[in-house]
């Protein structure tokens, strides 16, 4: 009986091992069978590839299409960054011209405005007061030559009186001679004060110089001379202070 058993524990052995080497050369055919599998994929794969060349190059090509778009794109970005860029310059350079009073007036402090009205008004009152004086010196001044015109008139009958005297009056005589001296001084005085007598005698008749009470029919002389003075006539600084009387032929 031992025996027996031993028998059949040894053919159990036996034949389990067998079915385990079986599976064992099952599991290698499998395993055989995915590598060549593997290896028919891969070859079908690289054929594939190398009969579609050209669809790799287009997506070459698309890609570097691609890249020189972007790269566009890009430099257009950069482009319309840069336009921004100085448009907000000459925007801020217009508002900084506009703050500093260039292109558009700044409204005027008060007191500016004030500074410059009452500069405005000093300087008229002060073209005013140069008017003033100006127009004061020229009236002090023509009343002073009225003033002198007037004294000068009243002072020429005198003048007349000493020359009708001393005109028939025998020169050797002291008092005479004493006489001719105050006329002499008299008629310098009138010179230095800026009086002349108006020349009359053998010059063509003026009517602004001269007053012709007398004509006479002289064919010796030219028409319009005068032949003879009756009184003498005198001006002061240009101006007639008394007309010279004279004769005139026709």
């Amino acid at each position: 009986m031992a025996d027996m058993k031993k028998g059949t524990q040894t053919s159990v052995e036996t034949g389990s091992e067998a079915g385990g080497k079986e599976a064992m050369k099952r599991e290698d055919m499998k395993e055989e069978s995915r590598k060549t599998e593997a290896h028919t994929a891969d070859t079908d794969t690289a054929s594939e590839e190398t009969a579609r060349p050209e669809t790799g190059s287009h997506k070459a090509e698309a890609g570097d299409q691609n890249d020189a778009g972007t790269e566009k794109n890009g430099t257009a970005d950069a482009e319309e960054k840069q336009d921004g860029a100085e448009k907000s310059d000459s925007g801020k350079n217009k508002e900084e011209a506009k703050s500093s009073g260039f292109g558009k007036k700044v409204k005027k402090d008060k007191k500016d405005e004030k500074i410059e009205e009452l500069t405005d008004r000093l300087q008229r009152q002060m073209a005013e007061f140069d008017n003033f004086r100006k127009r004061t010196d020229r009236e002090k001044s023509e009343m002073f030559d009225m003033g002198a015109r007037d004294v000068i008139e009243k002072i020429l009958p005198v003048v007349d009186n000493f020359e009708r005297g001393l005109a028939g009056a025998d020169e050797s005589d002291p008092f005479v001679q004493g006489m001719n001296k105050i006329y002499k001084q008299m008629t310098k005085i009138l010179t230095d004060m800026g009086v002349e007598t108006i020349e009359a005698e053998g010059a063509e008749f003026d009517p602004n110089l001269h007053n012709a009470v007398m004509h006479e029919d002289n064919p010796d002389v030219g028409e319009n001379i005068i032949t003879q003075e009756l009184q003498k006539g005198y001006k002061y600084k240009d101006v007639v202070v008394r007309h010279s009387m004279v004769k005139v032929a026709n």
